[in-house]
């Protein structure tokens, strides 16, 4: 069907309170899960790209000019009840009080024979949440939206989707990095899906207004609709189970992948485990635990890679605190929480066998990969370089020397002699051990490919694609959108390659902030 000849449904705006004034104001809106928003039309729409796949799965055709203009949120259908939800969040480890959909409203709901897909619109104008912000969204934030969340998707990472792309021929008024030098850049939508945008934070702000009987009801709904199976008394425990199980896996899935999130604050957690609200994130280059894409983050340098696994657990504690209400004793809700640790290794564990090619986690297998993890710590190879380079590892190199030879081609910088001998002494384990696997070594080599990418959307890359676009070209944008859609195959050779120098001193290649 055409997008505008969809009958949409409501079920959130027909089963919660809400504020239904269509003030846009902000303010505070106790008691209420949403607040009425209708789309502020913009001057002059124009479809950057509309995603033929994912509109396949939801069963909609090419879109024509009135279904651009609802892309661009100038046309609202009578089926539609668009609005923009309420919900709090700890941002930075602090408890943020009311934040909400500041720049993001939603259509409705789209309903498939297989699923249903929540409609909003990134961007789209202001909110009752937007606080002193216009809700809009510049080009750079939209295009790289836009394709890391179809990335992530063809990786294999659970995330919300995105639709379409469309620029609104409107400027914005943007302070990059909050340094008190603002200018004006491109608008532009971003038209995202996803079953459900519900976070952590819309629980948090119930329970933090003591509104326990709009949190049982939330809790309740929830479980029903995204958890259907779970039945019985201790039902909000099990669910509670399921997200802690969900986090963990969406953690290793970051890790194999080398995702850096950039603010995982509560009220970017997705209660359904997906990778949800695109910012500052990044791919790592050189493999460095303590990186943060984000510039708003590096004093403490909280999100950093290597932290998010235990920040998942951080935001983890954050829910079971706004949960633990409606319970009469929270003993079990910390013992669930406390599980995260062992589901987090477990899968970090089988992940990770995977990604070196291994048939199965032996006894010295852990000191193995954490020995990996030092030694790529230490010499900070490109990650995903390294990875593939293991496919074609020989059985047996002569000496150090044919050993740095080979992986040369990931050294940001030379390994001095000690971090050669690191790695030498890594390689021979790891060879030692491959001899052990039951498994034959073309099976080893499929398992490695399958689990390491060979593209991934690096921020130059992106950088570039944007300037391009801003400057009316779009082909390498239609390249990454080509190469994101396969990225364990060897076909893209050309963005097989190491981070340019000039892009780790460039802003918006280097370091982003939360500006969008």
């Amino acid at each position: 069907m055409k997008l505008n000849a969809i009958e949409f449904r409501n079920e959130f705006t027909q089963t919660f309170p809400g504020d239904n004034s269509g003030d846009l104001s902000p303010r505070q809106t106790p008691k209420s899960f949403y607040s009425k928003a209708h789309p502020t039309p913009v001057k002059n729409p124009k479809l950057i790209s509309w995603n033929e796949k994912l509109a396949e799965e939801m069963g909609l055709e090419q879109p024509e000019k009135n279904d651009l203009n609802i892309l661009a949120g100038n046309l609202v259908t009578p089926s539609m009840r668009p609005y923009a939800a309420c919900y709090g969040g700890h941002q930075f480890g602090n408890w943020a009080g009311q934040l909400g959909d500041g720049r993001a409203i939603t259509l409705g709901e789209i309903k498939t024979a297989e699923k249903t897909w929540e409609l909003q619109l990134k961007g789209a104008g202001p909110t009752a949440y937007s606080r002193s912000a216009d809700g809009r969204a510049v080009l750079r934030s939209s295009v790289r939206e836009y394709l890391v969340s179809e990335a992530m998707y063809y990786l294999g990472v659970p995330t919300t989707r995105a639709l379409s792309l469309v620029t609104t021929g409107e400027n914005v008024l943007r302070d990059m990095f909050y340094n008190g030098n603002p200018a004006y850049e491109p608008g532009a939508i971003v038209s995202r899906v996803a079953p459900s945008f519900l976070r952590f934070g819309n629980f948090e702000i119930l329970a933090a207004c003591n509104e326990k009987e709009n949190l049982q009801q939330l809790t309740d709904w929830t479980i029903d609709k995204y958890y259907p199976t779970i039945k019985g008394e201790n039902k909000i425990l099990n669910f509670f189970d399921e997200v802690v199980k969900k986090t963990a896996e969406l953690m290793v899935e970051w890790h194999r992948v080398g995702f850096v999130h950039g603010v995982m604050n509560t009220d970017n957690m997705s209660i359904l485990g997906l990778t949800i609200d695109y910012g500052p994130f990044s791919f790592m280059d050189n493999y460095d635990p303590s990186f943060t894409p984000n510039t708003t983050d590096l004093p403490g340098r909280r999100y950093a890679f290597g932290k998010q696994a235990s920040i998942g657990y951080w935001n983890l504690g954050c829910l079971a605190n706004a949960l633990a209400p409606l319970f009469k004793e929270t003993a079990a809700l910390v013992q669930a929480l406390e599980a995260y640790e062992d589901i987090y290794y477990s899968c970090y564990y089988a992940m990770m066998c995977k990604k070196l090619g291994l048939d199965e986690l032996r006894e010295n297998d852990k000191d193995l990969i954490h020995h990996f993890e030092n030694v790529l710590s230490e010499i900070q190879p490109d990650m995903t370089i390294f990875y593939r380079l293991l496919i074609d590892l020989p059985l047996i190199f002569e000496d150090e020397k044919t050993l740095i030879e080979y992986f040369e081609k990931c050294f940001y910088v030379d390994p001095d002699e000690t971090q050669i001998s690191l790695l030498y002494s890594l390689i021979l384990s790891y060879q030692e051990r491959l001899k052990q696997n039951e498994i034959p070594h073309e099976e080893s080599q499929k398992m490695i490919k399958n689990n390491n990418p060979y593209f991934i959307l690096r921020n130059y890359l992106l950088f570039q694609a944007i300037e391009g676009l801003e400057k009316g070209e779009n082909y390498l944008f239609l390249k990454l959108e080509k190469a994101l859609k396969d990225p364990y195959a060897e076909t893209s050779k050309e963005f097989f390659q190491k981070r340019p120098d000039w892009a780790s001193k460039t802003a918006g290649c280097s370091m982003l902030s939360c500006s969008s």
